[in-house]
C-alpha cells in the first residue's frame, strides 16, 4: 500500500450540500477501487491563481488515502468527469 493525496478544487458557486456531496463522491471512488481514506483537509475558499471556467475562487480539499498503484488512475478517470470539480491532482506522498 502506498500513500496518496488527491487535491480537489471545487466550484465556489454551488450550495454547501452540493459541495459536500462532490467531496463525498470523490471519497466514494477511492473506497470503491480499494483505497482507504485516512484524512480529509478542508482549506476553505481560496482565490485561484488564474480564472478557470470564468471563476476566480474555489474550495480546496485535500484527501489523503492509502491504496495500491492502480487506484489513483481509476480515481482520476472518474473525478475528471465530475461536474463541480474545477481542477484535481493525485500525487503519491513520500514515505519520509
Amino acid at each position: 500500500m502506498n500513500k496518496y493525496e488527491l487535491a480537489l478544487v471545487v466550484n465556489a458557486k454551488i450550495e454547501d450540500d452540493a459541495r459536500t456531496a462532490t467531496v463525498e463522491k470523490a471519497k466514494e471512488y477511492i473506497t470503491r477501487f480499494g483505497g482507504t481514506v485516512t484524512e480529509v483537509e478542508d482549506w476553505g475558499k481560496k482565490r485561484l491563481a488564474y480564472e478557470v471556467q470564468k471563476m476566480r475562487e474555489g474550495f480546496y480539499y485535500f484527501i489523503q488515502f492509502d491504496a495500491d498503484a492502480t487506484v489513483p488512475a481509476q480515481v482520476e478517470q472518474n473525478v475528471r468527469i465530475m461536474d463541480n470539480v474545477l481542477r484535481f491532482l493525485c500525487v503519491r506522498k513520500d514515505e519520509a
